[in-house]
């Protein structure tokens, strides 16, 4: 059983003290070491995301994180991130035309690299041949990577939170993971909990990650037999209800809010120190496409209460 915990009496304080680092110019990077993840069991990433009251909060990367010199879904965009602060990153996966799985978001190759046509209607070897983009259009020297060569990569540096794309089978995706052994820091992303009991059934010891907006939500995927340490709830992209929080925290389950889109717009216009609120209102996981500017507050956040965990070294 896991106790109640009232967040309310630390918001006023931080909210102040962190606005008022933040209107007097401090840098929080300085804060920021080169801390990463080192989970080597899947063991180990249930434990360090299951909801305590010492939980360690965590920026996600939305498509990894992209930022000008640096592309979406690519793995030099992901270290460039993982080298401020310990990450989760969000990222997509697709299917090549001779069956390769790929990290790329849309299904058509325009935006974001310097080829065009669907990605389905290309081999492995011909979409390595093209070049990505980064946000503002300009040609990065950096490629498409395989979920593979990801995977491999973040061993013992990033949590992947993996979104699957219409199409791509899931027992393929699951046995990428395996051939890898990144049982320890993968995350399948399900949209219903009916397709995060067709995974469970596939990987029971694979973490998931499932929308829950309400307590309904939580007793489907209960009803389905996933147990709560293989749970990341998605609250979705607006604040969740403070008692749905509380249950989720009460089951030991850790929440994602989105804080890209409006979030993201609000904490720029009102003030980064938004960022604090949200995780002192309940969220553990701010998943956002300001990565730098939510991370800095979590450092001081982190820092001012001397937050730590036996899994970021």
């Amino acid at each position: 059983m896991f106790r109640r915990i009232n967040l309310f009496p630390f918001l006023i304080f931080t909210t102040a003290l962190l606005a008022s680092c933040f209107r007097t110019g401090t840098s929080s990077d300085a804060l920021a070491g080169s801390k990463t993840l080192n989970l080597k069991t899947a063991e180990e990433l249930y434990q360090f995301l299951t909801y305590d009251e010492n939980r360690y909060p965590l920026i996600s990367l939305h498509r990894g994180g992209p930022t000008t010199g640096y592309p979406e879904n690519a793995v030099e965009t992901f270290a460039f991130n993982a080298s401020y602060r310990p990450v989760i990153v969000e990222c997509d996966v697709r299917l090549t035309k001779d069956s390769a799985l790929i990290l790329m978001h849309d299904s058509n190759l325009n935006r974001t690299t310097n080829g065009s046509g669907s990605v389905d209607s290309k081999t492995k070897n011909e979409l390595k041949g093209l070049r990505l983009k980064d946000p503002n259009g300009k040609l990065t020297p950096y490629r498409i990577p395989s979920l593979e060569e990801a995977l491999a990569w973040g061993k013992g540096r990033v949590i992947f939170t993996l979104d699957i794309k219409q199409g791509v089978p899931y027992d393929l995706v699951i046995r990428a993971i395996r051939s890898q052994k990144a049982e320890s820091n993968a995350i399948i992303i399900t949209y219903s909990a009916n397709q995060a009991a067709v995974v469970h059934n596939l990987a029971p010891d694979l973490m998931l990650s499932a929308p829950i907006k309400n307590e309904a939500d939580l007793v489907r995927l209960n009803d389905r037999d996933i147990p709560d340490n293989r749970i990341i709830a998605f609250l979705g992209t607006r604040e969740a209800d403070k008692n749905l929080i509380e249950l989720l925290h009460e089951h030991g389950i850790m929440c994602i809010l989105g804080t890209l889109g409006n979030l993201d717009r609000q904490a720029k216009q009102k003030g980064d120190q938004l960022y604090a609120r949200f995780i002192e209102n309940g969220a553990d996981i701010l998943s956002t496409d300001r990565p730098l500017e939510a991370g800095r507050v979590l450092d001081f956040y982190i820092k001012k209460r001397n937050i730590t965990s036996k899994f970021i070294q």
